[in-house]
């Protein structure tokens, strides 16, 4: 992961270099530059899975994958998004606008080995901040999920212990369900 403070460089002229939308996708956060890790196998299945899941118990929101998030003055890119559908621009022709401006309603980021979770954290803090009502942190290494809720006490979940959901989405997950989906089962 690479870290870049870069003087005078405002988030506009962020959104304009050229290699800001490369995979892994990069952010901008008070001014420093931060390409997020390569996603590892575990990571990909979790990000896959929770896509999935949310998508599958709700018409009201949709989940989306490495959305940028621009708003606030900075520009993230969670692994998931769930956005409710009315909250998304959307153009004339009735398709979605390419440029997101708003918290999403519930943020997910899986950490990743090689991730700071202090950035991590600080990135959810700032989408409560605007908006968002969940987020969440998953530690693979650890098998805990980390809850962030509006003027709630950040809590700590593991095993088979039901994690909190947004409201219109009627999915009962636990860390411990989770966490299983990293099971490879062969044939």
């Amino acid at each position: 992961m690479t870290a870049a403070p870069v003087k005078n460089l405002t988030l506009a002229d962020f959104l304009h270099l050229p290699y800001v939308e490369e995979s892994p996708a990069w952010e901008y956060v008070d001014g420093v530059l931060q390409q997020k890790p390569m996603p590892k196998t575990r990571h990909s299945m979790l990000q896959k899975r929770l896509l999935t899941a949310v998508d599958a118990a709700t018409e009201d929101y949709t989940a989306l994958p490495e959305l940028r998030c621009t708003f606030g003055g900075r520009s993230t890119v969670p692994d998931v998004a769930v956005v409710v559908w009315e909250r998304i621009p959307v153009n004339d022709l009735g398709e979605p606008e390419d440029h997101f401006t708003l918290a999403p309603d519930w943020t997910i980021e899986i950490l990743s080995p090689d991730q700071k979770a202090t950035r991590v954290i600080d990135n959810i803090l700032h989408c409560l901040k605007h908006g968002c009502r969940l987020g969440w942190m998953l530690d693979p290494d650890d098998y805990a999920v980390f809850v962030f809720q509006s003027q709630r006490e950040t809590e700590v979940f593991r095993g088979d212990r039901l994690l909190p959901m947004l409201e219109g989405i009627d999915l009962s997950l636990t860390a411990e369900q989770i966490f299983s989906w990293l099971q490879v089962k062969r044939r």
